[in-house]
């Protein structure tokens, strides 16, 4: 190709709309599903598809969309307004230095970011391994046997931990918590906020004049506290445990390795955010949390965790434990309503320390613990009083007024965030970013005195608090210190998981759709990263001009009048939409309202929100065809007319169609006194051709990690907004940090949850614009169409609309091989073998497959799919017709690893090339299962969750 031929192409591809970039589709591809479908047009689909009432009848009012050039220019001027400061406010945040190793390899790399929730753990051991990893060096740090495999934040980590103390101790005279006011103040709020509708009593007090009594079933210590003061809690967590109580303790990892471990002092729980271990402040997230325990309250923990169990040939494995006890199964009875939680953040933590090993974060801590004793000793040197007795990283300084003023003079001019909120003091908090020539600035800031030289003296902790025992000892800890070994490491781990830059990922209800390489860019920026969530408002003009611009960009998507960025997972999505119905009612006066209808093919964080919400749930059936039984909902609503608070409903249906009757419904429950809630999970295949504000919700919650393009990062980072009509706009989630006009509680500790990752959804906006969202929905429509179609004659499709149609995701049914032995997870793991993710098993319908392909796959991965299922449905053929064995065939022995294939030894009834190469294009390029079959129930008989050796396991 000549020169001027390369740049004309270049140009071409420059000036192609991001829409082509985002759907996978081409127009000719378009052209050739609906014609195979008998439609003429995408307009023709959806409108056979989309019932006519609810159908949009002006296109959405947001402007054309830009290119990417474009796009990246726009938010780098908002990102300039942005003015990055030295951040010393600490409040449980502390400035950190990622790995550039880190950030290039797992951070910046779709092979990690694009990977979904590892329900499905043949393929996916490299995340596996790196979050056992996770949950090895929370319990090392904090003393404790079995952690999980990360929460939201740390705030939303102490609400959980005192919902774990009231399963646990709790009882209708023993209803109160009691946390100390020397906690981070955001802890407080989110705590007061979850104890609220579930009557729970808060006391916040001192701890030094706490008195045991038997009244309280939990208490909350922070260690060190957020004034930077350490105590020795051991008496104390032995009389709380005199009257029956247990004991939370809210930590700091970067301390615990120099500090007592809190369960070597009596604790029963910690928590805390492992975001000061390589994840930049990100003004608020998202983060990391953790939570740890003593092995007897394992099955009341909250949240994902990853044990070790075995394959099919008894080789260690690992996978998703005891998950009975998770939302999706125990729904209104689970332990909490979190589904996924920080995968991609807790991974970044746990590679931190594979990077530094014991002996390097040992030698932060000690550097950031002298720096600050330093600091300290200068400080009352130059007269000023230093309120701690003892510290880590954190001084509080009593200052009068006159002396405040100049403090925080200097420092504005110095480029230094000082902690304010304090009365009559100053706080000030160290990390490993601040260098000499930095504490050097910070000491006259505070003294007006300019300082040559600091002391190389060492510092030790008293030796009462000094922590005795060691961590991080296991191997992989301790292997990975040159970067060329942890490279590979990172490499070798990345190349067990399936993500979607091997191949389509159709799990319905998921949306796993493309995550723009644009779209990542800015995430990273330092103007956007290294933003302190508490920093003054000003400072962060750019944060205010995107989120602002975003609230009002999903306000035109949905038809709402105000929309809330706080809650930083779709399941706060939803418990912050009912606390917003919930302040409604009772602003009302009326109080009595704590019913929630819900439908029975609810995925279970609705009911597991509306429990956490205060309400009592009343299920509504679902008629033959997958609808809501809509007499059993009037019934329903009528027997509960003056105790109804809520209808939760998910549109498109969980089973995938559009229901024709959901203007009724909604008119049914307002008709009731109550407000319909209506789950987002699925506008996927709503945008730009419905606004669910119109037909009658009146709180939605939205997932941005999956219809506006957030990566699922293997189980996070996600953002679950909400939107709310007028009525509902006060109650939205408040916060103490630029959000204290509003009535309702925090949900999460930061004002605008994982606001770092809000530049994703903005920038596909943006590229977008209205006319390519509403063609982005058109195709998922489109796509998921196709392949119920194409895979009708092979398996029936379970549920349909009124005109033969499904919506974005089409349910299969595969309960009829069961005669033959055959099981929906049989298939799901030959999946495997052809090279794809299964899609979602058994949901809504036990024995079924929910297959969502998304507007991003083209018509050639959506072909290769199809002709995979086709090939499976002829190898249950045989296995029906005798001609394969029942037990030993490969549906049964699915999947096939490569050192099976392989081996000397092969005493099965089918080839080897049936097993890995059952069709010729997977020759090219093939994804091999980590391990075999894994066996689940073993692994919860013999629950392992941390870190240990080969001959351990055995």
């Amino acid at each position: 190709m000549t020169n001027a031929a390369y740049a004309i192409e270049n140009r071409e591809r420059e000036n192609m709309p991001f829409t082509r970039r985002h759907i996978g589709p081409s127009q000719s591809e378009i052209s050739t599903m609906l014609k195979s479908m008998g439609f003429s047009s995408l307009d023709e689909l959806v409108s056979k598809t989309v019932p006519s009432q609810i159908r949009a009848k002006q296109p959405l009012e947001l402007p054309e969309g830009l290119s990417e050039t474009e796009a990246l220019v726009v938010i780098r001027k908002i990102a300039d307004k942005n003015e990055v400061r030295r951040s010393l406010i600490g409040m449980g945040y502390s400035g950190t230095i990622t790995p550039t190793v880190i950030l290039r390899n797992i951070l910046e790399n779709p092979g990690w970011y694009t990977q979904y929730t590892p329900y499905q753990a043949e393929i996916a051991q490299g995340r596996l391994e790196a979050l056992l990893n996770f949950q090895t060096m929370i319990c090392d740090f904090t003393g404790f046997e079995i952690s999980n495999a990360s929460l939201l934040d740390e705030a939303t980590a102490a609400a959980e931990a005192m919902t774990m103390c009231h399963r646990a101790t709790g009882s209708e005279a023993k209803n109160t918590f009691f946390i100390s006011k020397n906690a981070h103040p955001q802890t407080i709020a989110v705590v007061k906020t979850r104890a609220l509708p579930l009557g729970i009593d808060v006391e916040v007090g001192d701890e030094l004049n706490f008195s045991a009594d038997q009244k309280y079933f939990g208490v909350y210590l922070q260690y060190p506290d957020t004034f930077g003061e350490i105590r020795d809690y051991s008496q104390l967590c032995n009389d709380v445990h005199s009257v029956g109580a247990l004991v939370v303790v809210g930590t700091d990892l970067a301390a615990l390795a120099l500090l007592t471990p809190p369960a070597e002092f009596g604790a029963d729980i910690a928590v805390g955010n492992s975001q000061r271990f390589g994840v930049p402040f990100g003004f608020g997230g998202p983060h990391a949390g953790f939570i740890s325990c003593s092995e007897k309250y394992k099955r009341t923990m909250p949240g994902r965790l990853v044990g070790v169990s075995k394959d099919s040939s008894g080789k260690p494995a690992l996978r998703l434990a005891m998950q009975t006890r998770e939302q999706h199964i125990r729904r209104e009875k689970a332990t909490s309503n979190i589904c996924t939680a920080q995968v991609l953040l807790a991974i970044m933590a746990s590679m931190y320390c594979v990077y530094h090993g014991p002996s390097g974060i040992r030698r932060i801590s000690n550097r950031i613990f002298r720096y600050t004793a330093l600091l300290a000793e200068v400080l009352k040197a130059a007269g000023l009083v230093v309120e701690n007795s003892n510290w880590f990283d954190t001084l509080t300084v009593a200052v009068d007024k006159k002396t405040r003023s100049d403090i925080l003079v200097r420092a504005e001019k110095a480029g230094f965030n000082l902690r304010q909120d304090i009365s009559d003091s100053l706080g000030v908090s160290l990390d490993e970013t601040v260098t000499e020539d930095e504490l050097k600035a910070i000491i006259e800031i505070f003294t007006a005195q300019k300082i040559v030289t600091i002391s190389t003296e060492e510092k030790s902790l008293p030796s009462e608090f000094s922590r005795k025992s060691e961590f991080l000892t296991h191997a992989v800890f301790n292997k990975y210190h040159s970067e060329t070994e942890f490279l590979r490491y990172v490499t070798r781990l990345q190349s067990r998981d399936l993500s979607l830059a091997n191949s389509m990922i159709p799990l319905g209800s998921c949306t796993m759709k493309l995550n723009a390489t644009s779209e990542m860019i800015p995430v990273t920026w330092p103007e956007f990263a290294n933003i302190h969530p508490f920093a003054p408002l000003p400072q962060a003009k750019g944060y205010t001009e995107l989120i602002t611009g975003l609230e009002q960009m999903l306000c035109k998507v949905t038809g709402f009048d105000a929309v809330s960025l706080q809650p930083n997972a779709g399941s706060q999505g939803e418990y912050a939409g009912l606390l917003a119905i919930r302040g409604f009612h009772q602003a009302n006066n009326e109080t009595e309202r704590d019913i929630c209808l819900i439908p029975l093919s609810a995925h279970g964080t609705n009911p597991a929100s509306a429990i956490m919400a205060g309400m009592k749930v009343v299920g509504v059936k679902c008629d033959q065809n997958g609808n809501i039984d809509l007499a059993d909902l009037k019934e329903k609503a009528e027997a509960n007319k003056a105790k109804l608070a809520a209808l939760m409903i998910t549109y498109p249906s969980t089973h995938g169609v559009f229901e024709e009757s959901i203007k009724d419904i909604c008119q049914v429950i307002h008709d009731n006194g109550g407000q319909v809630y209506l789950d987002g999970a699925n506008m996927n295949a709503l945008v730009g051709i419905s606004y669910p504000a119109k037909f009658g919700a009146d709180v939605c919650h939205l997932n941005l990690h999956k219809t506006f393009c957030i990566p699922h990062g293997g189980g996070g980072p996600g953002v679950g907004p909400i939107g709310v009509k007028k009525h509902l706009a006060p109650y939205m989630p408040g916060h103490f940090h630029g959000l204290s006009d509003l009535k309702g509680g925090a949900v999460s500790a930061a004002p605008w949850g994982s606001a770092a990752i809000l530049p994703i959804p903005w920038m596909y906006i943006q590229m977008m614009g209205g006319q390519g969202l509403q063609e982005a929905t058109e195709i998922a429509i489109l796509n998921a169409n196709y392949i119920a179609k194409r895979l009708e004659p092979h398996y029936p499709v379970l549920y349909t609309g009124a005109n033969g149609l499904v919506a974005h995701e089409c349910i299969l049914d595969l309960r009829s091989f069961k005669q033959a032995g055959i099981e929906v997870e049989d298939v799901a793991k030959r999946l495997m073998d052809y090279g794809f993710h299964a899609p979602t098993i058994s949901w809504p319908v036990a024995g079924t497959m929910m297959i969502e392909p998304t507007e991003s796959e083209s018509l050639y991965e959506l072909d290769r799919f199809c002709e995979a299922m086709i090939a499976i449905r002829q190898e249950i053929a045989a296995v029906e017709g005798g001609t394969a064995d029942k037990e030993n065939n490969v549906l049964k022995n699915a999947p096939h690893t490569a050192e099976v294939v392989i081996s000397d030894s092969w005493e099965r009834p089918y080839s080897r090339e049936l097993a890995a190469y059952p069709v010729s294009s997977l020759r090219d390029y093939k994804f091999w299962p980590a391990v075999g079959r894994i066996d689940n129930a073993y692994g919860d008989r013999n629950l392992i969750c941390t870190c240990g050796s080969v001959e351990e396991f055995e």
